[in-house]
């Protein structure tokens, strides 16, 4: 059976008003915890508000934040799922309900051309909103999720060598934490993304993903990896910046690695920022219609991180 086409706008529609109003209970427990131990009066106060700020605008319906960021989708097809229209038709369904919801909700137009700066009021456009496909074997739904991240500041690229090691790696992020911090780049507390490995775009990508798409709380099932994800964040949160860039130690509410494969020569290391707004929400469409929304939007299944492939010759 193949799932009907309006039923995947509809659900795109609705994850898109989720996003912009409801803070994930992730990241609102981990906001919660740090009101327990920054110390700093200005960040306290900042934390304080955050939390009533949500609070407004779950029960008023509006948006967290004024600056509701990007919109950009996350699309999990089952190997077995059938969509009516294939994947031109969800392309289709997805715009068509960023364009929608940027006048529904409303959502702030932030969309422009890069040269002319011409916009058309609905967040779509060239290569607009972004779209990152993934597969999953032995299932028949389609997971969507929409992150809506800020566009501007709060990310950093460096290619560094093998030889710079982890001890490297820590540096640049400490770099980008603490510049982030100084210009009022990152809105933190953020959750913390870093990519490691693959080619620079991929790097990028990976540090993206693990910014916007793991849990507070959810560790890398790579012990040592975990273990640098704890490491990284204590060092963030210990550098004398709190909430929005005030003195204090609640910059990073969790770090979050994710890796890939690379070049023998180099060691690319991104690192990207999920501002206070940490705006995702998930809906799974299965193949009799039914709709289920979430909050995490597990794609950092044993698939998405499988290390070898074996090919049949």
């Amino acid at each position: 059976m193949a799932i009907d086409i309006n039923t995947i706008e509809q659900a795109a529609l609705e994850i898109m008003k989720r996003a912009a109003i409801d803070i994930p209970e992730d990241y609102s427990q981990g906001i919660k915890a740090m009101q327990q131990t920054e110390t700093g009066k200005l960040p306290r106060f900042v934390l304080h508000a955050m939390v009533d700020n949500w609070d407004a605008a779950t029960k008023d319906r509006r948006p967290m934040c004024a600056d509701t960021g990007v919109p950009r989708y996350y699309v999990k097809m089952g190997n077995n799922a059938s969509v009516q229209s294939g994947f031109i038709g969800i392309e289709r369904a997805l715009r068509k309900a960023t364009a929608d919801a940027t006048v529904a909700i409303p959502l702030r137009p932030n969309r422009v051309h890069p040269l002319w700066r011409t916009e058309h009021n609905n967040n779509v456009g060239i290569n607009a909103p972004e779209i990152e496909w993934s597969f999953e074997p032995d299932a028949d739904w389609v997971d969507i999720t929409t992150v809506h991240k800020g566009g501007l500041f709060g990310t950093d690229y460096r290619m560094l060598f093998p030889g710079d090691g982890i001890d490297g790696i820590k540096r640049f992020v400490l770099d980008g934490l603490i510049a982030f911090g100084k210009r009022g780049l990152a809105c933190q507390p953020a959750i913390v993304g870093i990519g490691i490995g693959g080619s620079k775009d991929t790097c990028m990508q990976l540090g993206k993903q693990a910014a916007c798409l793991r849990t507070v709380g959810n560790r890398n099932p790579d012990s040592k990896i975990a273990e640098l994800e704890m490491e990284l964040k204590k060092l963030g949160n210990s550098i004398g910046m709190g909430a929005m860039g005030f003195v204090g130690s609640s910059m990073v509410v969790d770090c979050h690695i994710e890796v890939g494969y690379t070049h023998t020569g180099g060691m690319p290391v991104s690192i990207h920022t999920f501002c206070l707004s940490s705006r995702r929400a998930t809906a799974r469409i299965h193949a009799d219609g039914r709709v289920e929304y979430r909050t995490n939007p597990e794609w950092f299944t044993p698939y998405m991180r499988r290390e070898t492939v074996e090919w049949n010759r």
